[in-house]
Parts: structure tokens; sequence; C-alpha cells
């Protein structure tokens, strides 16, 4: 069974995992309370109604006079007036508390996913993330307004409307009231079937946001790549899916509510047929009996309503379940108690504890392996960097070469053994102290929704104008920021698109040194950027590790050269070590890897000549 779906197919209702979503509703109770009693009380005030016309028929028609008919219209205004005013204040209070619930757990579901290691992100499809932040928490917020103050306004109508029945023939009601715990045996009956179709239908609506999540990302790709009919065929597989889902959770309730009209409707049939009886032996009254039948008829939507909403919330448990499981997802990666009282945690630091750091980086001991393998990436490995030095990972794509970088960032801790910063096993420090202190180049830059001011001020929020233009003439992105319309308050789209590829990670690059961070990570700054852009972020490079501890990912050596060590990656492990000169007196692996990217150099720049010829 799928990881992301293995609590999303429980087949009962657990009343343990609405109880910790109830947590959100408390700041809510005062609107809880006033939608409950204007709910009850649209609800009483509907029985009333057939009662007023009850009252109608006797003093009006059956009296044949009109007097005190003024009295009466004020009075049934006065009563509808009332409803409407109960109305007016449920909806209110139904907006608020599905507003507020909504809200409440989208942050801190948001809030806690910024808690989680990287390990989750890379096991968990953003599709079912997604379905949980907005699709589950918008259900649950509905479910404790509108779906809550329907149920209490139709239980008060049916309660109240059994009494005036039971005020008007003791025999005829119970007749009645006997259809409801038919209609609960129904409903018992089909609540496990729907609840579990429920469940396997939002199971695949996880996919499908999955997919369209995928789909919109790589629209670029699918533009450029023409699989425009194998994308939709594919969307129409799992949609179709959905559809045949969702359409076996219909056709069981198409079965049951059918099955509760016929209960109803032979409700309705034995009132028709016992009434003539009655009224002829003076035991019910025609107005009386006009009321009975309005009651049969209106009280089949109620017992509909209350019947849905239950089946509305066994359906619902997998949305709790799912909301929860998010919340309980743990990182891999966490401060020990003792270590957030003294350093703050990640949205509460006590920065004035924070000690400055330095750069020295030393591995002892460190054994590795990923949460999910049993294979080992580094056993038993050393190395000592001093502050400012700069260390070169190689090796061919899918070597492993990011290992070594999550490790010296804590985005992974080592599985035996210590890292230590400046002397100290960097978990006795908080998470946050060392995440403060990095600077980060992604091979594919990430820039957020906004300007480019913002995105340059994310690494120092508090930076000035001068700092922030002196970060992008750094890193050679002052020249075309100001070619731009707007300069620096130029908008970037949804993840940079409206800048190329190589003016990204310029920008990325500036907000890198604004963030002034003591450790410094490249990863493979220069491979999805044009030449020129490449030579340009080479030839910042030295100012850019200028007293940094640097970590450098690389797949053309030629930028490696001048790195104080070099590590090469092969398999997961490290087989070589060393400066360039060494390793290419080595005559190893890195030496056959040089050698090669340099043919191919050579063969390049002979072909561009030979065609320049031309």
């Amino acid at each position: 069974m799928d990881r992301h779906d293995e609590y999303a197919l429980a087949d009962r209702f657990n009343l343990n995992e609405w109880k910790r979503i109830y947590k959100y509703v408390i700041p809510y109770k005062k609107h809880v309370y006033m939608l409950l009693f204007a709910a009850v009380g649209t609800g009483i005030f509907d029985a009333i109604f057939p009662m007023m016309t009850r009252f109608a028929i006797t003093n009006f028609i059956e009296a044949k006079t009109l007097n005190g008919i003024w009295l009466f219209v004020a009075a049934f205004l006065a009563l509808a007036l009332i409803q409407l005013y109960f109305n007016v204040i449920y909806t209110q209070h139904a907006i608020r508390i599905e507003m507020g619930v909504g809200r409440d757990m989208r942050y801190d579901l948001f809030s806690h996913v910024q808690e989680l290691s990287l390990d989750y992100f890379n096991a968990t499809p953003v599709g079912f993330i997604l379905a949980r932040i907005m699709s589950d928490t918008q259900s649950l917020g509905a479910i404790f307004s509108w779906q809550l103050s329907a149920f209490a306004w139709n239980l008060a109508y049916v309660l109240s409307a059994a009494v005036n029945m039971f005020i008007l023939s003791p025999p005829l009601a119970t007749a009645v009231l006997l259809t409801i715990p038919v209609v609960a045996l129904l409903a018992g009956k089909f609540q496990k079937k729907l609840l579990v179709l429920n469940r396997i239908a939002r199971k695949q609506n996880s996919v499908v946001t999955a997919g369209y999540n995928e789909n919109i990302n790589g629209a670029v790709t699918i533009k450029e790549l023409d699989c425009r009919h194998r994308i939709n065929g594919e969307f129409a597989d799992i949609n179709g899916e959905m559809r045949r889902k969702a359409f076996a959770a219909k056709r069981v309730e198409m079965i049951f509510f059918p099955c509760i009209m016929v209960v109803s409707s032979g409700a309705l049939a034995f009132v028709l047929g016992m009434s003539p009886v009655m009224v002829n032996k003076g035991a019910l009254d025609v107005a009386s009996l006009a009321v009975f039948i309005s009651y049969t008829f209106t009280l089949l939507d109620p017992i509909e309503t209350i019947t849905r909403t239950f089946s509305r919330i066994m359906g619902l448990q997998a949305n709790v379940e799912r909301v929860n499981s998010l919340l309980d997802a743990a990182p891999t990666v966490t401060d020990r108690a003792d270590v957030v009282e003294k350093y703050g945690d990640i949205y509460n630091a006590k920065k004035e504890n924070w000690e400055e750091i330095k750069g020295d980086i030393e591995f002892r001991d460190v054994s590795f392996k990923y949460p999910d393998s049993e294979k080992y990436v580094l056993e038993n490995f050393n190395l000592k960097i001093k502050a400012g030095t700069c260390v070169a990972i190689v090796g061919a794509t899918g070597a492993g070469k990011s290992t070594l970088v999550n490790l010296v960032c804590r985005f992974f801790e080592p599985t035996s053994g210590q890292i230590l910063i400046d002397g100290v096993d960097y978990r006795e420090r908080s998470y946050l102290w060392l995440q403060s202190n990095l600077s980060y180049v992604l091979q594919t830059p990430h820039l957020f929704s906004g300007t480019i001011l913002d995105n340059i001020k994310y690494a120092n929020p508090d930076a000035t104008m001068e700092q922030v233009i002196d970060a992008a003439k750094q890193a050679q992105a002052h020249s075309f920021i100001e070619k731009l319309p707007e300069g620096y308050n130029t908008e970037v789209g949804q993840g940079g698109d409206k800048l190329s590829t190589g003016q990204k990670q310029l920008v990325s690059i500036a907000r890198a040194i604004l963030a002034k961070g003591k450790i410094l990570v490249m990863d493979e700054a220069t491979s999805s950027v044009d030449t020129q852009t490449e030579q340009m972020i080479n030839g910042m490079t030295d100012q850019l590790l200028k007293d940094r501890t640097s970590f450098i990912i690389a797949h053309r050596l030629s930028t490696v050269k001048n790195a104080d060590v070099i590590i090469v990656v092969d398999e997961g492990k490290i087989i070589e070590m060393g400066n360039h000169r060494q390793l290419l007196r080595a005559e190893g692996h890195y030496y056959r890897m040089y050698t090669g990217q340099w043919e191919e150099k050579r063969q390049d720049e002979f072909f561009r000549n030979l065609h320049n010829d031309k």
C-alpha cells in the first residue's frame, strides 16, 4: 500500500481523531453557541408555521369569520421576521467559523511543513501535501459551520414537529415517527460502505491534485517535447479513475436516499389512509389533519439532511486522519530540548545566545546511510576543513555528490560519528543557528513571487538598499537589473519565470552574497546557464568564496582546479581526495574525468573553428 494513503483507508469512525481537530473550534466557541442557538431557533419556528395554518383553518375558515385576522397576520409576519433574524445570525457565525477554522488549520499545517526535514519532501508528492493543506481544511471548516448548523436546524425541526404531532394525535404521531428508527437502521447499513468508498475517492483526488501540480509546473517541458497527447492521456486515466471511484460512492448514495423516500412516502400513505377513519370518529379534526400532512411531507427533507450529515462526517474521517497525519509527521532532524531552551526554535530564536561562527568543519568517524536505505554512503569518514577552505565535490551525475553537503548543512545527520563546527558537535547548537550562517546557490535557482528586491532581501530583510545594490554588483546582476523597466522593483513572476535562467541565477547569487553566510554551498551553479553567464559566475568566484568555508559541487572540472580540496565521489562512495595537482599525478578516476573533459573541450573548439572558417 502507498505510504501516503495507508491511514486513509480505515473502515470505521474514530472519535479520537476528531477530538484532536476540535482544538481548532475552541477559539470560536462563542460563535458555535450563537450558531447553534440561531439554527435551533430557526428549526423551532419552521415547526410552528404548520400550527399557525391549523389556527387559521380552525378560527377563520371553519368559523367563517375574519374577526382577529389582522392580528393573526401581524403575528405571522412577526414570526417570519424573527425567523429571518435567526437565519442572518447563524449565517454570519457559520461564515466566521468556516473561515476561521480553515485559516487556523492551514496556518498550522503550513508552519509545520516548514519544520519538516528534506527527506519528507523527497518522499511525499507535492499534490498530497496540497490536498491536505487546501482541500481537507476547507472540508473540515465546512463541517463545523454549515453542516453543524444544518444538523441542529433540522434536528430542532424534527423534535418540535414530533412534539406538536403528539399534542394533536399520539397514535398517529407514533405511527409517523416510527419511520425514524427505520431510517436510522438504513443509515447504519450504508455508513460503513460510504465511509470506505469516500476515502478511496479522496485518495484518488490527491492523485489528481498531484497530476495537476506536476503538469502545470512542467508546462514548458510539455510544450518543448510536444507531448500534450501523452500527458492528456495519462491525466485522462487518473481523472477517469477519479470519476469511477467517486461514482461508486454516489451509486451507494443513490440507493440510500431513495430508500429513505420510500419509507417517508409509506408514512404519508399511512396518514392519508387512517385520516378519514379518525376524522369520522372525531379523533382528529380537519385542521389537525392538514398539519399532519404538512409535517409528513416536510419531515422527509430534515431526516435526509440529518442522515446525509452523518454520512458526510463518516466520509470526512479520511480528511481528519490526513490532516492529523501531516501534523504528526516528525522532522528527522531536530534540536534537543536543552538546545531549544538555550538557543530557541526556528520560530522563536534566542539570537543573543548564538555563538559567532568561524567556519572550521570536521567530520569525525562519520558513518551515514539515508533513512530509506540500508547501504552506507560514508563509513568512519574523517576530514578536517579549516575556515576559509574551498572544498570541491566532483563525480558523475547520480554519484552522490550532495551527500557531504547535506550533512554539513544538517539537512541530514550522521548515522554515527560527529560533525563539528568550530570544534563543537553541531547538534549542541541550534539548527537555525547553522541555517542562518549558510549561503546556498542551487543548480536550478528558485525565486519567490514578488520583486527582484524582495527576492534578494530574503537573505537579510533588514538590509539597506545600498547593501542590496552592492550584493547585486558583486553578483554581476546590477547591470541587467538596471535595464529592466522597474529596476529592482520588477516583478519576477511565479518561480521567477519572467527572468531568464541566467538572470535568476545571478539574482540567487546576489541573495547568497547578501546572506553573508560563513559557509557557502554552490550546487552546480553554472550547469544550467549559458556560456556568458557561466563566465561571469566563474569570474566572481574568488570574491564569492572570500572569507567563507565553501563547498562547490561541480560537473565541469575546469571550474574547481583552484579548490583547496577536491573530493571525488563514485556510486555514493568517496574514492579519491586531494588537490588538483595531487589527483592528476595519481592518474586515477579524477585524472580520467579531467582528461576526458579536456579532450571533449578541444573537439568542441575544433569543430567550432571549422564552422567559423566556412
